[in-house]
């Protein structure tokens, strides 16, 4: 469910009419619903309590899939937790009022200056991803006197997702370690006086609809808890990663958190462990939607009918980079047969296309349109390619609404540029 719907022939989100907001902000422009993010914020949570295996289950939010500042402060008002893969996500988390000690840090290449930075605000767990890196870490603790809290992140051959490149489980993938290196590497971390591992982690893809893969590589890191606990060692938590699902309108629903939950308890029943998720898709993609404007629509001869919109593939880009469907919807439909559109954008590129034959209500120039499901991987993705000024963004909270990140002006755009001397006026 979300809070954005048609109400005498207008679309809302909340008590906010959408083209209210396009004209005062303009567009292209993202739009939150904060109701939607604490409704799916809670739904998440309560599956996860109706599940005694996981009592006392930890939920540190993707900020990878929406890291504005606002969006996390609702979240962190809730209780979330934040999973970070950079020294940027952490500092954001925090500014949003999430503690340190309710912040992981996750990623396959973390430098040395943002394990420092993390060893320095004392963040809640470092999910290590390599040896090199464990080795890293251990210096650095030792040279701060610090005895960090660190999982070691497993890769269980096994992959899930909803394209190849959101696929992170699978063997050949940069993420984790193998189970059998697993096993070493925590016999080393478990050694070294200046760690203190805590358990394991995993993370198999992103829009996962398909709960068996799920289901595998819990049970994977199931086993090797066990075996690692026969060999001596203290295991008591296990990060299960994220990646569950959200509907994107054109597919059947994937699974809800009840059934994702019950798979996790499945797999964890007995171990008597702590288990940390990372949701991230499944709390904000439906929470937002990016808004925007006809340019014209240019009709071909051979019947090729282009909607050309003034939002590119720079504000959303994951048409372009994973092929993903995004349910387009006019913020005021006109009366009449639906049409099919080719529906692109203005980039200087072919692949800035949205959707090929898309049918929709019949459109003119200067209507409104919004592109739904794109609260996730939307703005954090966006980039000023053909110097395009980033989307605005904007929270809606009931009647109330405000922009939480400006439009930058063209003089914004052109100021982060530096002449060297030699070319300067």
């Amino acid at each position: 469910m979300n809070h954005f719907d048609l109400r005498d022939g207008r679309l809302f989100c909340e008590g906010v009419a959408l083209e209210t907001i396009a004209e005062e902000v303009g567009t292209p422009a993202y739009v939150y619903s904060a109701a939607t993010l604490r409704r799916h914020y809670a739904v998440f949570r309560d599956a996860l309590a109706a599940e005694p295996a996981l009592a006392g289950a930890f939920i540190a939010f993707a900020v990878k899939a929406n890291s504005n500042q606002a969006v996390l402060a609702i979240l962190a008002r809730l209780g979330a937790g934040a999973d970070t893969v950079s020294e940027g996500e952490i500092r954001r988390a925090l500014a949003a009022g999430i503690p340190a000690e309710r912040i992981v840090f996750s990623g396959v290449g973390k430098s040395q200056a943002e394990l420092a930075f993390a060893l320095g605000v004392g963040v809640r767990e470092i999910n290590v991803e390599s040896e090199p890196e464990l080795l890293t870490l251990s210096r650095l603790a030792a040279a701060r006197g610090a005895r960090p809290d660190l999982a070691i992140r497993v890769n269980p051959d096994i992959g899930a997702g909803g394209h190849a490149k959101i696929t992170t489980g699978a063997g050949e993938s940069k993420f984790g370690v193998s189970l059998r290196e697993a096993a070493r590497l925590y016999a080393l971390a478990s050694a070294d006086p200046h760690l203190n591992v805590r358990g394991l982690a995993c993370h198999i893809g992103s829009q996962i609809t398909d709960l068996s893969p799920l289901a595998a590589a819990y049970g994977r890191l199931a086993d090797l808890t066990r075996e690692l606990r026969a060999s001596g060692y203290r295991v008591d938590r296990l990060d299960l990663g994220g990646g569950l699902g959200a509907p994107y309108f054109n597919s059947p629903d994937p699974p809800g958190p009840d059934a994702f939950a019950r798979v996790a308890a499945a797999a964890v029943k007995g171990l008597d462990v702590e288990a940390t998720f990372e949701p991230g898709r499944v709390i904000a993609a439906n929470a937002g939607v990016l808004l925007a404007r006809v340019e014209h629509i240019h009709a071909r001869p051979d019947g090729r009918r282009f909607l050309v919109l003034d939002a590119g593939m720079n504000d959303l880009m994951r048409p372009a980079l994973y092929e993903s469907f995004h349910d387009i919807r006019p913020l005021a439909p006109r009366p009449g047969p639906a049409l099919a559109y080719d529906v692109v954008g203005p980039v200087c590129e072919t692949t800035d296309t949205f959707a090929k034959s898309r049918l929709l209500a019949p459109l003119e120039a200067g209507d409104l349109v919004a592109f739904m499901t794109a609260g996730a991987y939307g703005a954090v993705m966006a980039n000023e390619y053909n110097s395009r000024r980033l989307a605005p963004e904007v929270l809606v909270d009931g009647a109330r609404w405000a922009v939480v990140r400006p439009r930058p002006t063209y003089d914004d755009l052109i100021a982060r540029d530096r002449l060297p001397p030699w070319l300067g006026a």
